[in-house]
C-alpha cells in the first residue's frame, strides 16, 4: 500500500501550545490524513484494533515522515510503568509512558479517548509522553512520568492533549470512589447526573495530579474527542475506532 497522498488528503497535525523550549518538538494526529478504511478512516496508527495491517504500516509510513526516528511504540496497558524511550526496542513493551533525554528519541503514547500527557523541563534538557485512561490516571502514572524526569517538578511543564472532555465522560460510583480514596478533592472533579452515575472531568483530574506533584505550569485540556468527530477518533463513541498518537523529543 502506498504511503502516498494527494494534497486533499494532508495529514492534520497538531502541536503543543506551550511556552517549551524551541528544541522541544511535539506532534499529535487526528483521524485524518491517512489511508485506512472506515471504520477506521483514515490515520489510524493502532495495530491492535483490527485495522488493515498494510494500511496502519502505510500512515505510520506518512507519520514517520515527520519524525527523527520511529517512535519508542508502547504496549499500553492503562499501568503506571515509564521507561527510557531511548531503551524501547523495535517489540512494543507493556508500559504506559516513556521519557527520554536523548535528542532524536522520540516518546509516543497512543488515544482514542484516554488522556495524553506531555511533560518537558524548562531547559529542554528532558521529555516525556503518558497515556491516562481513568485507571492509570486514578493509580499515578501522572506521577510516575513526572519522577522519571528526575527534575524539580516546578521546571516542569505538561500539555495535555485530546481526550474525552467533560459533557461526555459518564463513569460509575465506583469511578468516583477511586479518585476520592486517594484524595477527597478529586470530588470537585465530578457531576452527579443521578442513578449512581457522574460526569468525570479527566482534564481536572489531571491538573489536580500534576499540582499536588508540584507542577504548576501546565497547558491544554480544551479538546473532546466524544464531540469532535470530524477530528478525533473515540472509543466510547464508537466502539471499533482507530487511534492517534501524541508525539514529543528533543531535537
Amino acid at each position: 500500500m502506498s504511503a502516498e497522498l494527494s494534497a486533499e488528503q494532508a495529514p492534520d497535525w497538531l502541536e503543543a501550545d506551550w511556552p517549551a523550549p524551541p528544541n522541544v518538538r511535539t506532534l499529535i494526529t487526528t483521524r485524518n490524513g491517512g489511508v485506512s478504511a472506515a471504520p477506521f478512516h483514515s490515520l489510524n496508527l493502532g495495530l491492535h484494533v483490527g485495522d488493515d495491517p498494510a494500511a496502519v504500516a502505510a500512515n505510520r509510513a506518512l507519520l514517520r515522515q515527520q519524525l527523527p526516528a520511529e517512535p519508542a511504540w508502547l504496549n499500553q496497558v492503562h499501568g503506571v510503568t515509564v521507561l527510557n524511550a531511548a531503551e524501547v526496542g523495535a517489540q512494543p513493551p507493556d508500559a504506559d509512558a516513556s521519557f527520554s533525554r536523548q535528542p532524536g528519541t522520540v516518546c509516543a503514547v497512543m488515544t482514542a479517548d484516554c488522556l495524553p500527557l506531555l511533560l518537558c523541563n524548562s531547559e529542554g534538557t528532558v521529555v516525556a509522553a503518558a497515556h491516562a485512561g481513568w485507571r492509570g490516571l486514578c493509580d499515578g502514572v501522572i506521577e510516575a512520568a513526572v519522577a522519571a524526569c528526575n527534575e524539580r517538578p516546578a521546571r516542569l511543564m505538561a500539555w495535555l492533549g485530546p481526550a474525552i472532555g467533560p459533557d461526555a465522560f459518564e463513569v460509575g460510583a465506583e469511578v468516583r470512589a477511586a479518585f476520592m480514596e486517594r484524595n477527597p478533592a478529586a470530588a470537585a472533579a465530578f457531576s452527579d447526573i443521578g442513578d449512581d452515575k457522574y460526569l468525570a472531568d479527566i482534564y481536572a483530574l489531571a491538573r489536580q495530579r500534576l499540582n499536588a506533584a508540584g507542577v504548576e505550569q501546565i497547558y491544554g485540556g480544551e479538546e473532546c474527542t466524544v464531540i469532535d468527530r470530524a477530528r478525533f477518533f473515540s472509543y466510547r463513541r464508537d466502539g471499533q475506532t482507530g487511534r492517534m498518537a501524541s508525539l514529543i523529543w528533543l531535537e
